[in-house]
């Protein structure tokens, strides 16, 4: 019964919307987020655009000024909001917008992360301003109940109570529960199961031990404030994206003759897609501008009210100030390093290439599909049993008859199975004749044999995917390119980890006061030894439908507040305050 609520609830909040065919739709949420980027980016006259030059010169130091108000640098806090978003989303949710959407998935995902550039400097530069300042007293003053509690405290829930006023205060607690609730899950026991499960695929290491591990680091950071975050994500952030990206530019200096033709592609298919990854119906152009549109979005985070919280803790003065440090994260996560993952997977040929795959039939990524105008999309229901010939599909009518499908693409044959390493076509062995029952989650041969698990060729989506495009991208120098990849994901899911502990912290901070901060962590530190060591498909669920949700109170608040953001950008850049720290003036 929970599952069949959670599933309801998912499909309100991320499927439902404006009906494209096929079944597929643009969520309502995802409107929101291109609606407010769009309005933001006019009204604020590109402020990301012209802006993004004194964004970097900020983070750099240059303007810093030991005096200010904060318990971070600018690089500092934003580190801390990139390692919440620098991970999964890079390296499995761009794999997936051009597995689904096909190369033109990217260019439009360089349009979301365009437009969300000035969604996070509007709603971090009005968090900035409506932020708790809560000054030491000389007892506190350098003592761990500084480090503990922190001075500031920002985001959503102070700027929708302060700025929209005391009869908000109920969306703003709404907000800071929900939040609280996701720092919980998906920013917690969904990173800590991501890293378990690849320690024990990969290497062996039982679940309980990677969760201990990983607890224990979780606790070492996060009980030390956010002081201790931000060192930490300041250095553990520019390791793990230095790290990713030159890989990636590896790959592309080793089919530099592929760069130009794939460049060329990415705006050919934007606006007229050709077929997708075995007709999965890429070639339909709602279908590539929603995935594009969705991937960019969930990449850089911009609109759903986290960031703000860590820009909060900012050292700093100038509200404006830190809006144009936030500005910089989309440009770094969706137009950089999402591109360059996007680039490597299509310059290396692991897009929409089969490779030896075990097809375990009940798989989340077993599909049942049919073929209809723009391409081939999930069936309405399961068929009873699809019969099987030689490994090959009897299909009478791909209108009508679903076809088993694996990760969306329509598998052209099975197998019993694959010779040691199943790394070649070759390794494929013995055709598969009976009959697949998929209510069943079997296949049963002419002899009587029952099968769980079949072979074939099967294309990749995901990390999966990424992983095949660094190990074939990186061939020339090994076969070690793969693991380039895995560890990407094991340290983006750690930061990520640390970076949430912290929006839950002020969430607790907002709603119960000083007093909860410890009882907070300690529950964060278990729940992240739960996601260990438990099957998370529906926690994952209800995190991200309370991710969703907190999206629509967030840029309600700040569509309600862009005046007070256009008037801050004004005096801020009317006033120039940062010519004052490089002239050596005594500021205002």
């Amino acid at each position: 019964m929970l599952q069949t609520v959670v599933d309801v609830l998912y499909d309100i909040v991320w499927t439902y919307g404006i009906p494209i065919g096929g079944g597929q739709y643009i969520p309502w949420v995802v409107l929101l987020l291109l609606g407010a980027g769009i309005y933001f980016t006019l009204r604020l006259a590109f402020v990301q655009i012209w802006q993004l030059p004194h964004g970097v010169a900020v983070t750099s130091g240059a303007y810093d000024h030991p005096d200010d108000p904060g318990d971070v640098s600018h690089f500092q806090a934003l580190t801390t909001a990139l390692s919440a978003t620098l991970g999964i989303g890079n390296i499995a949710g761009a794999a997936l917008a051009i597995h689904v959407g096909g190369p033109g998935a990217l260019f439009w995902m360089w349009m979301t992360g365009i437009l969300g550039m000035a969604t996070k400097y509007s709603e971090v530069t009005i968090a900035q301003f409506y932020r708790n300042v809560d000054e030491p007293t000389e007892e506190e003053r350098g003592t761990w109940q500084q480090t503990w509690k922190g001075t500031v405290a920002g985001g959503p829930m102070f700027y929708i109570e302060k700025g929209l006023g005391k009869n908000w205060k109920p969306l703003a607690i709404f907000f800071a529960v929900m939040l609280m609730i996701t720092s919980f899950l998906t920013g917690n026991a969904v990173q800590a199961n991501t890293v378990a499960d690849v320690m024990n695929s990969e290497f062996g290491v039982a679940v309980w031990i990677s969760g201990i591990v990983l607890a224990a680091v979780i606790a070492l950071v996060i009980l030390g404030g956010v002081t201790a975050i931000g060192r930490v994500t300041g250095i553990l952030v520019p390791i793990m994206a230095a790290l990713y990206v030159t890989g990636t530019l590896f790959i592309l200096a080793f089919n530099y003759t592929q760069v130009l033709p794939t460049l060329g592609s990415i705006f050919t298919n934007a606006f007229n897609p050709s077929a997708g990854v075995a007709g999965t119906g890429a070639g339909a152009f709602l279908l590539t501008f929603t995935y594009g549109v969705q991937r960019g979005l969930f990449s850089n985070e911009a609109g759903m009210g986290s960031a703000p919280i860590a820009h909060s803790a900012a050292k700093t003065n100038e509200p404006a100030s830190e809006g144009v440090v936030a500005l910089l994260e989309p440009f770094i996560d969706t137009i950089t390093v999402v591109t360059l993952t996007c680039l490597a997977i299509l310059v290396s040929g692991a897009w929409g290439n089969p490779v030896p795959t075990q097809f375990e039939l009940n798989s989340g990524n077993v599909e049942y599909r049919v073929e209809e105008e723009g391409g081939i999309f999930p069936d309405s229901e399961t068929p009873e049993e699809i019969r099987i010939e030689d490994g090959r599909q009897q299909v009478q009518d791909p209108n009508e008859d679903p076809q088993f499908s694996w990760r969306q693409a329509v598998v052209d044959r099975f197998y019993t199975s694959c010779a040691s390493g199943c790394e070649t076509e070759d390794d494929l062995q013995d055709p598969f004749t009976g009959t697949l029952y998929p209510s069943k989650n079997v296949a049963v041969a002419e002899d009587g044999t029952t099968y769980e698990v079949l072979y074939g060729q099967g294309v990749r989506s995901g990390a999966p995917l990424t992983r095949l495009a660094f190990e074939r991208g990186l061939s020339p120098l090994g076969d070690w390119g793969g693991y380039i990849v895995i560890l990407s994901v094991l340290l983006f899911a750690i930061s990520t980890s640390i970076s949430w502990s912290y929006y839950g912290d002020r969430c607790a901070y907002y709603l119960f006061g000083e007093r909860s901060l410890f009882p907070y962590k300690v529950v964060f530190v278990l729940m992240n030894f739960t996601g260990a060591v438990t099957a998370l498909t529906t926690i994952w669920t209800i995190g991200d439908i309370a991710l969703g949700i907190v999206i629509v109170p967030n840029l309600i608040a700040v569509l309600m507040l862009t005046d007070k953001v256009k008037e801050v950008t004004d005096d801020y850049l009317e006033r120039k305050p940062w010519m004052a720290v490089t002239q050596g003036e005594e500021r205002e």
